[in-house]
């Protein structure tokens, strides 16, 4: 019985083996007959599709390509850089502009970081996903989002992570003082990168020489405003600001703000205005104050404030083009 009984299980064995070695055949069969059937219009295009659905993914969970516009981040990067965008570090986006999944990865300090532009205007939520989208197909090459000149608008932002949650921040000069959460005493940034050995240029173009020309231009607008006439020597001091151009004006409009809050002391407007400079920038908890590299030609946190932590993108991490700066970004 035992002999029989073994026989029968080989036999059923056996037989579903042949049946599932004919089913693959058939299979395989069938499928190079409709490959070869198939037009070859629509293989082409079923091929496309799916390449976009994996670009697609790739760029919306992984790493995005992204162009630099601006010389912001001069010498970190350059006009025309071509990068890759770490997405999936600080939690990605579900969809564009849509909500972003939890990461236990937060940004760090001194990390260049990508956002969306808090003073862009968006067009509704079905351009926005259309033109990142066209965006990440096309690896950073076609951006539909232009303004009346044909300009790409600023929908993103990469600066660099410098203030955290606590920090306060003054500026004097072109130069920032800080003033870290918990202690009392304000450190030089070029101190304070110095210490922690952040190695990244801070680029300036108003040399520290040409300040008092900057301030004394300031302050004679600010003495034509009251419609008095300025002294002689603030002229002639103010006569080489306008060779060297009003690359930082809020030295200038420091300056002009303490004549005029010196002429009316009783009018609070002129009061705030002027806190704004000799205060500076408080960071509150879970945001971060981002600047850019290039100091005096940069829009950043110092005119629209600090960001949320939550609407941090990415993190930069890859120059990919032009091949001469390949490299990782620090």
């Amino acid at each position: 019985m035992g002999v029989v009984k073994k026989n029968s299980f080989l036999d059923r064995l056996e037989g579903c083996t042949e049946r599932y070695l004919s089913y693959r055949k058939r299979s395989r069969r069938i499928k190079r007959e409709k490959q070869r059937a198939k037009n070859p219009i629509l293989d082409w295009l079923e091929a496309f599709i799916w390449a976009v659905g994996v670009v697609l993914l790739i760029n919306q969970y992984l790493f995005q390509a992204y162009e630099i516009p601006s010389g912001s981040m001069i010498d970190t990067l350059l006009i025309g850089d071509r990068i890759f965008v770490n997405k999936i570090v600080f939690g990605p986006e579900l969809l564009p502009g849509m909500a972003k999944l939890p990461s236990p990865i937060k940004p760090k300090r001194n990390d260049i970081i990508i956002f969306e532009n808090p003073s862009y205007l968006s067009r509704g939520p079905a351009f926005d996903i259309a033109q990142r989208i066209i965006y990440m197909l096309t690896i950073s090459l076609v951006d539909i989002d232009r303004d009346e000149s044909g300009e790409p608008k600023a929908h993103f932002l990469i600066k660099r992570g410098v203030g955290w949650g606590g920090d306060q921040f003054v500026l004097h000069r072109g130069d920032f003082r800080i003033r870290f959460a918990g202690e009392t005493r304000w450190t030089e940034e070029g101190e304070f990168n110095r210490r922690r050995q952040f190695n990244h240029r801070i680029t300036r173009l108003v040399a520290p020489a040409s300040y008092p020309a900057l301030e004394a231009g300031g302050k004679v607008m600010a003495y034509r405003e009251l419609r008095l006439n300025p002294p002689e020597s603030l002229l002639e001091a103010a006569a080489f600001a306008y060779e060297i151009g009003y690359l930082d004006d809020r030295a200038r409009d420091k300056a002009g703000l303490e004549v005029i809050r010196g002429a009316y002391p009783q009018d609070t407007r002129y009061r705030v205005r002027l806190s704004r400079h000799t205060q500076g920038w408080y960071v509150p908890e879970g945001r971060i104050l981002p600047l850019g590299d290039n100091r005096d030609n940069s829009r950043d946190g110092r005119s629209f404030g600090p960001i949320r932590e939550t609407k941090v993108l990415g993190k930069g991490s890859i120059i990919y083009w032009p091949i001469g700066r390949m490299g990782l970004i620090r």
